[in-house]
């Protein structure tokens, strides 16, 4: 025998000697000895043609039987892992490397997904730096600390009574908007509010009409929702009803302040809107995404107030005004649409946590969320002016006016980049570490408007001002 093989067989006699058995276990000793003699055999596959212990000398050293020792190893010579051979003397079996487990292999190694580092200029996203975390907190462990029973019963389809009625007053107060709580339907945003509609106001494949350029993720919701999308292009008023086709079932539209290009829709044509719906018995869905957050004057009234919620379904999201994590959004519904919403909530049930409503109802009725809203618009407003003023003096390559309410500037090109576009402008801010939005991006139809988003609202000073010392040096370079 080589050397190397003595000292194996060394080291796997004094393995098998130091193994150890519990007489406390409810385990017979022979059964804990096969089975701590199978998992040694098993790790290590260079064991295979080694000699084992006389059972005699294995007991002596365990201290057991010789019993226990040899019905382990008639039991491991029935499955395998062992043989004997003439002359006397049990083995490990010399197949037995194909009996050891796989060698392990690394688990693929994922990174957890990191939060997203939004740059300058994003369009659409609030602050959350300045989101009153501690108010928060407050609220929604006051709810559920000791909750309503009612929060723990079947919930009301169209959300917790106390944001409903929240939601109402705060419309009332804000908006001008005139319902009753029962009209109020939370909903998971955007895209649930549109699912919910068209199963509730809409046949199957309805025609609904779309601002061009517009919110660039409609086409998506509303093909998931089962309704046939007709973009319209808008012009200097926003959308005509003068240019919707004849078979339109529905439209929606942003007439407090149209995204993305900012344009408030006059009474005159808002006025033209609701004669069009109320002739050919259609829908409008108004969008009032950002409306609270205007700097200068009241807020223009909602679209829904002119038609006392007769032909207009209202939507609204806390998504600007608070947090896009909430996903809470609501619409406001004509009381004839109020019994087939219900009935189509009512198939897969509400698809909202009830977890933060009872919080946000509170936060809204203790008049925080109105404090909060305020100090965000001050916020805003001085943000904007501060943009202004970083990029003042670039006329020539940016046509860009202040906006009487919003969350970002939509500019036009001037002389100096109209030849470039604005798609070429983005991506080469992109390069720049620049979130450069092109307006044409919006648009689904042929020849689109040229242009460029500036979100303010979610960077401070600081950041728009370093911001806008990187576009004003790749303006001059382009």
């Amino acid at each position: 025998m080589s050397s190397f093989a003595k000292m194996y067989q060394s080291n796997l006699n004094a393995a098998l000697f130091g193994l150890s058995l519990d007489r406390r276990s409810g385990l017979p000793l022979h059964a804990q000895l096969t089975q701590a003699l199978r998992e040694m055999l098993r790790a290590d596959p260079a064991a295979a043609g080694e000699r084992l212990p006389p059972s005699r000398a294995l007991a002596e050293e365990l201290s057991v039987s010789r019993m226990t020792v040899t019905t382990a190893y008639d039991q491991l010579i029935a499955e395998g892992y062992l043989s004997t051979r003439p002359g006397g003397g049990t083995y490990v079996a010399e197949d037995l490397p194909h009996l050891a487990p796989p060698a392990p292999r690394d688990a693929p190694h994922s990174e957890p997904h990191a939060a997203q580092t939004w740059l300058p200029f994003q369009p659409g996203l609030p602050d959350q730096a300045l989101f009153p975390h501690r108010l928060w907190a407050r609220h929604l462990e006051r709810a559920w600390r000791n909750p309503d029973p009612a929060l723990l019963d079947r919930p009301d389809p169209f959300g917790w009574p106390s944001l409903r009625q929240a939601i109402r007053d705060h419309l009332a107060a804000w908006r001008g908007l005139d319902c009753a709580t029962e009209q109020v339907v939370i909903t998971g945003g955007a895209w649930d509010g549109f699912d919910l509609i068209a199963r509730a106001a809409l046949p199957p494949g309805a025609l609904m009409a779309t601002e061009d350029p517009g919110w660039a993720t409609m086409g998506h919701v509303l093909a998931a929702s089962g309704i046939t999308e007709r973009p319209v292009r808008i012009d200097a008023e926003g959308l005509d009803p003068a240019d919707l086709p004849p078979e339109t079932r529905a439209v929606t539209i942003t007439p407090s302040r149209h995204f993305p290009t900012g344009i408030a829709m006059p009474l005159t044509r808002r006025l033209a809107l609701l004669d069009w719906a109320r002739e050919r018995d259609a829908l409008i869905v108004e969008d009032d995404y950002d409306s609270e957050f205007r700097y200068r004057g009241q807020p223009l009234p909602a679209l829904a107030g002119l038609d006392g919620l007769q032909r207009v379904i209202y939507m609204g999201s806390f998504s600007k005004l608070l947090s896009p994590a909430l996903r809470i959004g609501y619409l406001v519904l004509p009381e004839r649409l109020m019994t087939p919403m219900r009935d189509a909530i009512a198939t897969t049930g509400s698809r909202v946590s009830m977890v933060p409503q009872p919080a946000l109802a509170s936060f809204m009725a203790s008049g925080e969320f109105a404090t909060h809203l305020r100090r965000m618009r001050r916020h805003y407003a001085k943000r904007q002016r501060h943009l202004l003023s970083e990029l003042a003096g670039l006329e020539d390559y940016l046509q860009l006016q202040p906006d009487p309410s919003g969350m970002h500037l939509c500019a036009g090109l001037g002389p100096a980049l109209a030849p470039l576009g604005d798609r070429a402008i983005s991506e080469r801010a992109k390069a720049e570490g620049l979130t450069l939005r092109a307006l044409s991006s919006h648009a689904r139809l042929p020849d689109p408007p040229q242009g460029l988003l500036f979100g303010y609202a979610a960077f401070d000073e600081r950041a728009l001002s370093t911001a806008a010392d990187t576009l004003r040096t790749l303006l001059k370079e382009l």
